[in-house]
Protein backbone atom coordinates (compact mmCIF):
# COMPACT_ATOMS: atom_id res chain seq x y z
CA UNK A 1 0.00 0.00 0.00
CA UNK A 2 1.42 3.19 -0.89
CA UNK A 3 0.11 7.03 0.21
CA UNK A 4 0.92 10.28 -2.42
CA UNK A 5 2.96 13.50 -1.13
CA UNK A 6 3.74 15.87 -3.52
CA UNK A 7 3.41 13.37 -6.47
CA UNK A 8 5.72 10.97 -4.78
CA UNK A 9 4.89 7.03 -3.40
CA UNK A 10 5.71 6.44 0.07
CA UNK A 11 5.76 2.79 1.08
CA UNK A 12 5.25 0.49 3.69
CA UNK A 13 8.54 -0.23 3.81
CA UNK A 14 10.05 3.19 3.33
CA UNK A 15 7.96 4.54 6.69
CA UNK A 16 9.17 1.82 8.50
CA UNK A 17 12.66 2.35 7.17
CA UNK A 18 13.40 4.29 10.26
CA UNK A 19 12.04 1.46 12.91
CA UNK A 20 14.92 -0.56 14.21
CA UNK A 21 14.11 -3.74 14.41
CA UNK A 22 15.31 -6.52 17.39
CA UNK A 23 17.97 -7.24 14.54
CA UNK A 24 17.93 -6.16 10.82
CA UNK A 25 15.92 -7.41 8.55
CA UNK A 26 13.41 -6.07 5.37
CA UNK A 27 9.91 -5.97 5.64
CA UNK A 28 7.99 -7.31 2.36
CA UNK A 29 5.45 -4.88 1.10
CA UNK A 30 2.32 -6.14 2.00
CA UNK A 31 -1.69 -4.70 2.34
CA UNK A 32 -1.56 -3.06 6.16
CA UNK A 33 -4.97 -2.04 7.37
CA UNK A 34 -4.79 1.49 8.92
CA UNK A 35 -7.50 1.20 11.72
CA UNK A 36 -7.80 1.56 15.09
CA UNK A 37 -10.77 0.47 16.32
CA UNK A 38 -9.63 -0.08 20.42
CA UNK A 39 -7.56 2.68 20.27
CA UNK A 40 -8.99 3.72 23.80
CA UNK A 41 -8.20 0.99 25.37
CA UNK A 42 -4.68 2.03 25.26
CA UNK A 43 -4.04 4.73 29.07
CA UNK A 44 -1.67 7.44 27.11
CA UNK A 45 0.01 10.11 28.77
CA UNK A 46 0.65 13.03 26.28
CA UNK A 47 1.93 13.20 22.33
CA UNK A 48 5.11 11.75 22.13
CA UNK A 49 6.95 11.72 18.74
CA UNK A 50 10.59 9.87 18.42
CA UNK A 51 13.71 11.43 16.99
CA UNK A 52 13.11 10.06 13.45
CA UNK A 53 10.50 12.86 12.73
CA UNK A 54 11.80 15.41 15.10
CA UNK A 55 12.11 17.94 12.15
CA UNK A 56 8.48 17.39 11.28
CA UNK A 57 7.14 16.97 14.75
CA UNK A 58 9.36 19.42 16.59
CA UNK A 59 10.84 17.30 19.56
CA UNK A 60 10.41 13.38 20.92
CA UNK A 61 9.95 12.56 24.48
CA UNK A 62 9.56 8.37 24.99
CA UNK A 63 5.91 6.58 25.57
CA UNK A 64 4.96 6.34 29.23
CA UNK A 65 2.23 4.04 28.70
CA UNK A 66 1.44 1.93 31.84
CA UNK A 67 -0.06 -1.57 31.34
CA UNK A 68 -1.23 -3.32 34.36
CA UNK A 69 -3.30 -6.56 34.65
CA UNK A 70 -2.78 -10.27 34.14
CA UNK A 71 -0.50 -11.97 32.08
CA UNK A 72 -1.07 -15.34 29.83
CA UNK A 73 2.50 -16.76 29.34
CA UNK A 74 3.38 -19.18 25.98
CA UNK A 75 6.90 -20.46 25.47
CA UNK A 76 9.85 -20.45 22.89
CA UNK A 77 8.92 -20.34 18.68
CA UNK A 78 5.31 -19.36 18.87
CA UNK A 79 4.44 -19.23 15.58
CA UNK A 80 1.82 -17.24 13.38
CA UNK A 81 -0.94 -20.17 12.76
CA UNK A 82 -0.38 -20.78 16.77
CA UNK A 83 -1.61 -16.56 17.19
CA UNK A 84 -3.97 -16.91 14.34
CA UNK A 85 -4.81 -20.37 12.11
CA UNK A 86 -5.07 -19.09 8.29
CA UNK A 87 -8.80 -20.36 8.29
CA UNK A 88 -9.64 -17.05 10.21
CA UNK A 89 -7.78 -14.88 7.90
CA UNK A 90 -10.35 -14.20 5.68
CA UNK A 91 -11.95 -11.73 8.22
CA UNK A 92 -11.26 -7.91 7.95
CA UNK A 93 -10.08 -6.29 10.30
CA UNK A 94 -11.38 -2.63 9.23
CA UNK A 95 -15.17 -4.42 9.62
CA UNK A 96 -15.68 -3.77 13.53
CA UNK A 97 -18.05 -7.03 13.90
CA UNK A 98 -15.15 -8.98 11.83
CA UNK A 99 -12.69 -6.97 14.30
CA UNK A 100 -14.36 -8.60 17.31
CA UNK A 101 -14.32 -11.96 15.77
CA UNK A 102 -10.96 -11.95 14.97
CA UNK A 103 -10.32 -11.28 18.97
CA UNK A 104 -11.87 -14.38 19.70
CA UNK A 105 -9.79 -16.47 17.96
CA UNK A 106 -6.55 -15.17 19.18
CA UNK A 107 -4.20 -18.03 19.98
CA UNK A 108 -6.64 -20.57 18.86
CA UNK A 109 -3.85 -22.67 17.33
CA UNK A 110 -2.03 -22.78 20.60
CA UNK A 111 -2.07 -27.16 21.68
CA UNK A 112 -4.94 -27.27 24.53
CA UNK A 113 -2.32 -30.33 25.76
CA UNK A 114 0.20 -27.72 26.68
CA UNK A 115 -1.36 -24.60 27.07
CA UNK A 116 -5.18 -25.92 29.44
CA UNK A 117 -6.05 -22.09 30.07
CA UNK A 118 -7.58 -20.69 26.77
CA UNK A 119 -6.11 -16.84 25.68
CA UNK A 120 -10.14 -16.21 25.31
CA UNK A 121 -12.47 -18.10 26.87
CA UNK A 122 -14.91 -20.02 24.76
CA UNK A 123 -17.75 -17.97 24.07
CA UNK A 124 -16.26 -14.61 24.53
CA UNK A 125 -14.71 -12.28 22.15
CA UNK A 126 -12.02 -10.52 24.41
CA UNK A 127 -9.34 -11.88 26.77
CA UNK A 128 -8.64 -11.52 30.79
CA UNK A 129 -5.39 -11.65 30.19
CA UNK A 130 -3.83 -8.00 29.13
CA UNK A 131 -0.27 -8.63 28.84
CA UNK A 132 1.26 -11.99 26.95
CA UNK A 133 4.99 -13.27 27.82
CA UNK A 134 6.35 -15.60 25.73
CA UNK A 135 10.02 -16.89 25.45
CA UNK A 136 12.48 -16.53 22.24
CA UNK A 137 11.48 -16.05 18.61
CA UNK A 138 7.72 -15.40 19.19
CA UNK A 139 5.53 -14.89 16.33
CA UNK A 140 7.92 -16.88 13.46
CA UNK A 141 6.49 -18.78 10.68
CA UNK A 142 4.23 -16.88 7.80
CA UNK A 143 4.28 -13.57 7.89
CA UNK A 144 0.34 -12.42 8.26
CA UNK A 145 -0.23 -8.96 9.44
CA UNK A 146 -3.69 -11.24 11.16
CA UNK A 147 -1.56 -12.35 14.06
CA UNK A 148 -0.59 -8.94 15.86
CA UNK A 149 -4.10 -7.52 15.18
CA UNK A 150 -5.97 -10.39 16.91
CA UNK A 151 -3.54 -10.09 19.52
CA UNK A 152 -4.76 -6.45 20.04
CA UNK A 153 -8.53 -6.98 19.00
CA UNK A 154 -8.64 -9.73 22.12
CA UNK A 155 -7.87 -6.52 24.29
CA UNK A 156 -3.54 -7.52 24.78
CA UNK A 157 -1.67 -4.36 25.54
CA UNK A 158 1.67 -5.60 24.97
CA UNK A 159 3.89 -8.37 24.85
CA UNK A 160 7.30 -9.16 26.63
CA UNK A 161 9.39 -11.90 25.06
CA UNK A 162 12.63 -13.09 24.83
CA UNK A 163 12.61 -12.39 21.25
CA UNK A 164 10.71 -11.86 18.39
CA UNK A 165 10.34 -13.20 14.16
CA UNK A 166 12.04 -9.85 12.56
CA UNK A 167 8.45 -9.71 10.29
CA UNK A 168 6.21 -9.92 13.03
CA UNK A 169 7.83 -6.95 15.31
CA UNK A 170 7.61 -5.00 12.00
CA UNK A 171 3.80 -5.81 11.60
CA UNK A 172 3.04 -5.09 15.56
CA UNK A 173 4.50 -1.47 14.99
CA UNK A 174 2.92 -1.29 11.57
CA UNK A 175 -0.50 -2.12 12.39
CA UNK A 176 -0.29 0.09 16.05
CA UNK A 177 -1.77 -2.70 18.10
CA UNK A 178 0.37 -4.46 20.68
CA UNK A 179 3.82 -2.86 22.13
CA UNK A 180 6.52 -5.80 21.30
CA UNK A 181 9.12 -5.52 24.25
CA UNK A 182 11.92 -7.60 24.30
CA UNK A 183 13.28 -8.71 27.93
CA UNK A 184 16.94 -8.19 28.22
CA UNK A 185 17.88 -11.56 30.26
CA UNK A 186 17.39 -14.77 28.75
CA UNK A 187 15.25 -17.08 30.59
CA UNK A 188 13.03 -14.49 32.60
CA UNK A 189 9.93 -15.48 31.12
CA UNK A 190 10.08 -18.75 32.49
CA UNK A 191 9.71 -17.46 36.01
CA UNK A 192 6.04 -15.76 35.37
CA UNK A 193 3.18 -18.21 34.91
CA UNK A 194 -0.33 -17.27 33.65
CA UNK A 195 -2.32 -15.50 35.89
CA UNK A 196 0.40 -13.58 37.28
CA UNK A 197 -0.46 -9.86 38.05
CA UNK A 198 1.85 -7.35 36.14
CA UNK A 199 3.06 -3.99 35.21
CA UNK A 200 4.58 -2.94 32.08
CA UNK A 201 6.41 0.28 32.51
CA UNK A 202 7.25 1.68 29.11
CA UNK A 203 9.03 4.73 30.52
CA UNK A 204 11.06 2.98 32.87
CA UNK A 205 11.82 0.33 30.49
CA UNK A 206 11.03 -2.14 33.23
CA UNK A 207 8.42 -5.19 34.05
CA UNK A 208 7.38 -6.23 37.01
CA UNK A 209 5.06 -9.58 38.42
CA UNK A 210 3.49 -8.59 41.34
CA UNK A 211 2.71 -12.03 41.77
CA UNK A 212 6.51 -13.29 42.31
CA UNK A 213 8.20 -10.09 43.61
CA UNK A 214 10.14 -9.84 41.06
CA UNK A 215 11.43 -6.84 37.97
CA UNK A 216 13.16 -7.46 34.91
CA UNK A 217 14.57 -4.75 32.40
CA UNK A 218 13.01 -4.16 28.56
CA UNK A 219 14.79 -2.81 25.89
CA UNK A 220 13.50 0.46 25.11
CA UNK A 221 11.09 0.11 22.28
CA UNK A 222 12.30 3.34 20.62
CA UNK A 223 11.31 4.61 17.83
CA UNK A 224 8.61 1.91 17.32
CA UNK A 225 6.67 3.28 20.37
CA UNK A 226 5.50 6.73 18.79
CA UNK A 227 4.00 5.00 15.78
CA UNK A 228 2.17 2.54 17.74
CA UNK A 229 0.97 5.12 20.06
CA UNK A 230 -0.54 6.42 17.22
CA UNK A 231 -2.35 3.61 15.87
CA UNK A 232 0.22 2.24 13.44
CA UNK A 233 2.41 3.35 10.50
CA UNK A 234 -0.14 5.63 8.17
CA UNK A 235 -1.73 7.09 11.45
CA UNK A 236 1.49 7.96 12.60
CA UNK A 237 2.69 9.38 9.20
CA UNK A 238 -0.70 11.70 8.57
CA UNK A 239 0.09 12.90 12.27
CA UNK A 240 3.61 13.57 11.80
CA UNK A 241 2.40 15.33 7.87
CA UNK A 242 4.85 12.40 6.62
CA UNK A 243 1.89 11.84 3.85
CA UNK A 244 -1.34 13.64 4.04
CA UNK A 245 -4.04 13.46 6.39
CA UNK A 246 -7.24 12.03 5.32
CA UNK A 247 -8.97 15.47 5.69
CA UNK A 248 -6.52 16.92 3.66
CA UNK A 249 -6.70 14.33 0.69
Amino acid sequence: MAAALSGTAVSTAALLAPIRAPTSAFIRRSQLTCHRLHSLKCRRAGSIVPAAAAAAAGSSSPSSAVFHGECFVVGDNIDTDQIIPAEHLTLVPSKPDEYRKLGSFAFAGLPSAAYPTPFVAPGEESSRYAIIVGGANFGCGSSREHAPVALGAAGARAIVAEGYARIFFRNSVATGEVYPLELTDVGAWKECKTGDVVTVDLANSVFINHTSGKEYKLKPIGDAGPVIEAGGIFAYARKTGMIASKAAA
